[in-house]
């Protein structure tokens, strides 16, 4: 179990624990055999299901915690509760609350010097493979420099998840005209294309709603209210397409028939459309790393959770960052002194 990464893990987090997180540690383990993993939870619990997966066994220490963070807790409450799995997993994966998440791993970790507000990103699929999407809900509302700070976490992310050398970067807006949207927009587009010079960002403007999944930029930076009302609304079509397709393919014996014909374009639609291959959202701008994933999400999202924490884990995704924020805090002190008129002193 020589590695240089190990992975913490909440086994007590989400819809189905402990169950369906131990089942997707198995997947993972099968195919990441020498990541250790530490395993917070009930420990009589987990010891008995680690039984039943031979491969999560071979690599997991359960490290007990008697308290879980319940789905429906506030996470003021989560805060105040040492002690608990979710604590204990820090930084970590986990399936439990996200609020509660985000306000226990700001508190441990703190967010990067330099850095106005954490966000939380999405995988999200594409016509081009997948795009990355930040804020999806950690900040109701951001300001100009705030989605400045967006752009740099969400290039750098691309970058060591995806191995992109240089990720584009749009910016979400009402349009891609220039002249559209509101003021905070237009005057975070000023500072994207300031600062982009600078630290060598490929800024492509403003993009609309369509142009997510038609993957028109790498990276398309929002605040956290629109980010998650468009994650919400994509999760909600995905899975209408799914019902609507189900019900043409089985609507009629010819229907069938064609549909059995064409299985194996129908079994590869799926997997692409299955969200599970996307599963996990990372918290960024945090002094570690910590991926939550879908509560509901079964062992083979997980398993996808949890290579996104160890690739993130083995990259230089946090030292880009942190270098490109030094230099940003620079360029802004630079830029504001610049702005200071200089006051000569009148007296002899």
């Amino acid at each position: 179990m020589a590695s240089s990464v190990t992975l913490s893990v909440d086994g007590m987090g989400g819809d189905h624990a402990p169950e369906a997180i131990v089942a997707g540690v198995d997947v993972f383990a099968q195919q990441n055999p020498t990541i250790p993993i530490l395993l917070h939870g009930d420990e009589a619990a987990l010891n008995a299901l680690l039984v039943q997966f031979s491969a999560a066994k071979a690599v997991c220490k359960v490290i007990h915690a008697a308290e879980i963070v319940p789905m429906d807790a506030k996470p003021s409450q989560a805060m105040r509760k040492k002690g608990t799995s979710m604590w204990n997993a820090i930084a970590s994966v986990s399936a439990g609350n996200t609020g509660a998440l985000m306000a226990v791993s700001h508190l441990q970790l703190r967010t990067i010097e330099g850095l106005h507000r954490p966000a939380i990103t999405a995988s999200w699929p594409t016509a081009r493979g997948s795009s990355v999407v930040l804020d999806v809900g950690a900040n109701v509302d951001s300001d100009p420099e705030q989605l400045v700070d967006f752009a740099i976490m969400g290039e750098a992310f691309c970058k060591a998840l995806y191995g992109i050398h240089q990720p584009t970067i749009g910016l979400l807006n009402v349009g891609a005209e220039e002249a559209k949207g509101h003021d905070d927009i237009r005057e975070a587009m000023r500072l994207l294309r300031l600062y982009g010079a600078l630290l060598d960002l490929d800024v492509r403007g403003f993009v609309e709603g369509n142009d997510i999944s038609l993957g028109t930029t790498d990276v398309v930076v929002t605040d956290g209210f629109t980010g998650n009302i468009a994650l919400k609304t994509a999760e909600g079509a995905a899975r209408l397409v799914g019902v609507f397709l189900k019900e043409a393919l089985t609507s009629n014996p010819l229907s069938m028939a064609g549909a059995f014909l064409a299985s194996s374009g129908l079994k590869k639609l799926k997997e692409r459309m299955d969200p599970s291959n996307l599963n996990g959202g990372v918290f960024l701008g945090l002094n570690g790393l910590v991926v939550k994933s879908h509560g509901g999400t079964n062992a083979k999202g997980f398993a996808t959770a949890l290579s996104i924490a160890s690739k993130l884990a083995a990259s230089s995704y946090l030292s880009e960052v942190k270098a490109n924020l030094a230099r940003l805090i620079a360029a802004r002190a630079s830029e504001t002194s610049a702005a200071i008129p200089v006051v000569e002193d009148q007296t002899a």
